[in-house]
């Protein structure tokens, strides 16, 4: 998958995939986050949800379940056509990287596993789409050292196979992982758009019905713009 530029002058712009895991949404709603390291490259010393670039191989790994229909043609709409695969697998990875968290569901992979798969298969699972949800789609704006057209997914934590609580198999790119309340958790440094976000994630945090469209954040040299995507109507074959 290659990369975009904005512009001539300017860092690539590459897709990418974050995850909002949510626990005890009908209570006190808590999500998942860590605090990127002090020398990160990007958004140092801030805190977070777990999520990175696409990488090439995401294409290639077979899910267990795919996304939603819903989901997969509000991912496809102003972006290229197969992306939606790409994003939820890159989102399922990251979350299992950087937090140890597991979603999956029990089947054989039909083909050789990839050499960094070999952990998740090694548990008996094949990455599972059906419960991410894309609730919001952000584009760094220009003037950073390294720009992402990112998509925001939405996971109730019941739907993992892992324990929430248990972060031992994180790797070291996000410290102090925690569960965050919904209502505190402005109190931690954030990136803006993790703001922003977050007012999305607080409005459906009682809702698990599908948005009737996806805010999209677009930065852009010229201007900054607030769209929804709505997704076209899925083909059939």
């Amino acid at each position: 998958m290659s990369d975009r530029t904005a512009a001539a002058e300017g860092p690539p712009i590459r897709d990418a995939a974050t995850v909002i895991v949510l626990r005890d949404r009908d209570t006190r709603p808590r999500v998942l986050m860590g605090q990127r390291g002090a020398k990160a490259a990007f958004m140092p010393n801030k805190f977070v949800f777990p999520g990175g670039a696409v990488d090439a191989g995401d294409r290639a790994v077979p899910l267990a379940t795919p996304l939603t229909p819903v989901c997969t043609a509000r991912l496809e709409d102003d972006a290229p056509a197969g992306i939606a695969h790409s994003l939820a697998v890159a989102a399922i990875r990251e979350l299992w990287e950087e937090t140890g968290q597991l979603l999956g569901r029990r089947a054989p992979w039909p083909d050789t596993v990839p050499t960094d798969w070999l952990p998740f298969a090694g548990a008996g699972l094949r990455p599972s789409a059906e419960h991410l949800q894309f609730v919001f789609r952000a584009i760094t704006p220009p003037g950073l050292p390294r720009r992402f057209d990112a998509r925001f997914f939405l996971l109730d934590a019941e739907a993992l196979v892992s324990d929430p609580d248990d972060f031992s198999e994180a790797e070291d790119e996000l410290a102090h992982l925690q569960w965050i309340e919904v209502d505190r958790v402005r109190d931690f440094d954030l990136p803006f758009i993790t703001e922003v976000v977050l007012a999305e994630v607080a409005a459906r945090a009682r809702d698990e019905a599908p948005p009737e469209s996806v805010p999209f954040f677009h930065n852009d040299a010229e201007e900054s713009l607030f769209l929804r995507l709505h997704g076209r109507p899925m083909r059939e074959d």
